[in-house]
């Protein structure tokens, strides 16, 4: 099903200050924070090049796992992995191939520690944190320490001032919009159940965040 934010706008309210695309000024000052804390940064123009970082960082061979991620689902990431068209181990392909609940829990639950864990995130601060909650804490479980490295992709649109601007936007954008799309899809609430501030990378090299120049995801 389609999880794009047009198809939820117009019945989320959000808080629109907290989504816009900030000035140049303010993505450096982001990469330079975000690259302090130990996070390696690369920042591309299209989803195309966003791709095309994935591809590039990822080696043959290695298990591919990712979190719940409208991003990723809007920069094609999903459709790539799921054609085939790559050497990598696709874990979620081998988990949907599960029949029995608690043997695909367990996959789940074992992919968390795969070779590539790729995900979104809620907010970023342009003082050098990242901030995403899930329900399930299925996506931000491997971010802080299970997955051996991390690709985190993001819209600019996700870059705010502070801290304390992206714990807002976490509730009064991502939330709202997340919260339309469970209940079309599960037809029950989301839940900001398990939250991450990611605020500093102690292993060198683990965790690369590719800030990409369009609005994407919630």
């Amino acid at each position: 099903m389609s999880q794009t934010k047009a198809d939820y706008i117009d019945d989320a309210q959000i808080d629109a200050s907290l989504d816009t695309h900030p000035d140049e000024e303010t993505v450096s000052e982001a990469v330079s924070n975000l690259e302090a804390n130990g996070f390696d940064v690369v920042v591309v123009d299209s989803a195309d090049e966003g791709i095309e970082t994935i591809q590039d960082r990822i080696p043959a061979g290695a298990s591919v796992m990712n979190g719940h991620s409208t991003t990723l689902e809007e920069i094609g990431f999903m459709e790539y992995l799921s054609a085939g068209d790559h050497q990598w181990e696709s874990l979620p392909e081998e988990i949907r191939s599960i029949d029995d609940d608690a043997a695909r829990q367990t996959a789940r639950r074992e992919a968390q520690t795969a070779d590539y864990f790729l995900g979104g995130i809620n907010a970023v601060a342009a003082s050098g944190e990242l901030v995403a909650a899930d329900q399930s804490g299925s996506r931000i479980g491997a971010y802080p320490f299970a997955a051996g490295n991390v690709l985190i992709v993001s819209g600019v649109n996700k870059i705010v001032p502070t801290l304390e601007d992206a714990l807002d936007r976490l509730e009064s954008v991502a939330y709202p919009l997340e919260n339309e799309r469970a209940n079309e899809a599960y037809g029950v609430d989301s839940a900001i159940a398990k939250q991450l501030i990611f605020r500093r990378e102690m292993a060198e090299g683990r965790t690369t965040v590719v800030l990409v120049r369009e609005s994407l995801g919630y």
